[in-house]
């Protein structure tokens, strides 16, 4: 197996992320309580995209000015 040495690359990709110098440690992150995955929020977003009541005229409202917000 080669591998390959460090290079001399100065680009977007190797100076401005955090995670690619080699001092950094690059195993996973700890999960956080915050970043926790909500089970009950998941199972009731399901029932109501089963049943077909999750995408309503109101949050289709709500969605659409705020991509144009952020268009603008």
């Amino acid at each position: 197996m080669y591998v390959h040495g460090t290079t001399c690359l100065e680009g977007p990709v190797s100076d401005s992320r955090n995670w690619w110098s080699p001092e950094e440690d690059l195993r996973a992150p700890e999960r956080e309580e915050s970043d926790a995955i909500r089970h009950d929020l998941v199972a009731r977003v399901r029932r109501e995209i089963a049943a077909g009541e999750y995408d309503t005229p109101e949050k289709m409202e709500i969605a659409v000015a705020r991509l144009l917000q952020r268009l603008e």
